[in-house]
């Protein structure tokens, strides 16, 4: 007889109370203090307002372009729908990811959460292209003057208790609810149409800010979510390095466990199967916690980085489905176990192409796991799949459109 499964987001139950200590203030809705430091090449800068630290104030350097300043000609920015973009650790601002959202159509902004200015991108007049060097562990940054903490482990555990204006996540929600307020300021900009995605540690500050913020329209987290305080979290030892009373805060004001259940913003969550950094139970616990619209991604063995963290199709079209209009990404309902097959019901606007179950049957670290393939059948109203294997311990299904959009169904863990 096949063994029960269950969905760790059944079990799940809040972590922590209070998590109203940490909230959104009301000034960082309000327009921040800016100031140009280039606007005349295709790809500008700008550094504004940040959030006081040790009572001094600071400043957040951002790339910012659009449609119109890649052409030359911003005459035709008119009611842009808008993108906001936060780097992982060890990142900055990163001028080619700001790129790829110009060239969709959307104007978009990337700040650097470390208290830094990267250098400034080169641009081929011919190609159209950066010439930057995209080594993005290397690329050459300065500290600024009065920028805020950097984006090491002090500064993101090690700071929490007392004054919390030197704690690198309030920082970091604060610079990007900041940037928010400021891109939707801008003329060309239609400020009803908004999103934010991040990679890694940005996935993780986009899980705060999209639990925070209901200004954002959609949001994408690559990588990050909650619950960093458990399991095989890379995170977890640097928690449980705190005295008990700072850890339990620590979870309670940062952690996005303490928080996405009152995430209303459309989400799609991206991640893979193996990551080491965002492991997928702690994953599935945190997207379900999500009560509002919520889709899933998640691929098999997917690398762990910026530039393959960005990548993902299903990201351009999901949010391009909620600001431009465009033709979602298909949904999944919770899989059915049906006399032995596996049954999963599904809505697609665009149709799907094929399906596949996915399920492993190895032990150990999560991220260490093989995965196992097989293929579903498309039926007009669900998806059909056999049942996995008895000796399977994790599973779950994906669907892919004729577009090449890949969806995830719930994983699926054994009792």
């Amino acid at each position: 007889m096949m063994r029960g499964f269950w969905m760790l987001g059944l079990l799940v139950i809040p972590v922590l109370v209070n998590a109203e200590e940490f909230a959104a203030k009301p000034e960082w809705r309000d327009v921040p203090k800016m100031r140009w430091l280039e606007r005349d090449r295709p790809i500008r800068e700008l550094l504004y307002e940040g959030e006081s630290l040790n009572g001094q104030p600071t400043e957040v350097f951002a790339f910012y372009a659009t449609p119109g300043t890649l052409s030359g000609d911003t005459s035709q920015d008119r009611n842009l729908p808008a993108v906001v973009l936060i780097h992982g650790g060890g990142g900055t601002a990163f001028a080619e990811w700001v790129q790829l959202w110009a060239q969709r159509g959307y104007a978009a902004l990337a700040m650097d959460l470390s208290g830094h200015r990267p250098e400034s991108p080169q641009w081929d007049a011919t190609t159209k292209q950066l010439t930057i060097n995209k080594d993005h562990r290397h690329l050459k940054r300065e500290r600024l003057p009065n920028g805020g903490p950097d984006q090491g482990h002090g500064q993101k555990f090690d700071s929490i208790g007392g004054d919390t204006s030197d704690d690198w996540p309030l920082h970091a929600v604060a610079a990007v609810m900041k940037a928010h307020s400021l891109i939707r300021s801008f003329p060309e900009v239609d400020p009803e149409k908004t999103a934010v995605t991040g990679i890694s540690w940005g996935g993780y500050t986009t899980c705060l800010v999209a639990s925070l913020d209901d200004r954002f329209k959609a949001a994408v987290p690559i990588y990050g979510c909650g619950y960093l305080h458990e399991g095989e979290s890379v995170q977890k030892p640097a928690i449980d390095r705190l005295p008990d009373d700072q850890r339990a805060e620590w979870i309670r004001r940062y952690d996005p466990s303490s928080h996405l259940a009152k995430c209303r913003v459309p989400i799609l969550f991206v991640n893979g199967t193996n990551d080491v950094h965002y492991v997928l139970d702690s994953y599935a616990k945190s997207y379900s916690l999500v009560k509002g619209p919520r889709t899933i991604r998640i691929e098999v063995n997917m690398p762990h980085g910026h530039p393959s963290g960005w990548a993902p199709a299903e990201i351009g079209l999901f949010i391009d489905s909620h600001l431009k209009s465009g033709q979602p990404l298909a949904k999944l309902a919770e899989p059915q176990l049906v006399e032995g097959k596996v049954q999963v019901a599904y809505t697609a606007a665009v149709p799907l192409k094929t399906a596949h179950l996915h399920y492993t049957t190895d032990t150990g670290l999560r991220s260490d796991r093989k995965w196992q393939t097989i293929s579903a059948t498309i039926e007009p109203a669900q998806l059909v799949a056999p049942s996995p294997p008895e000796a399977a311990n994790t599973w779950f299904l994906t669907a892919t459109d004729e577009r090449g959009a890949l969806v995830s169904t719930t994983v699926q863990f054994a009792e």
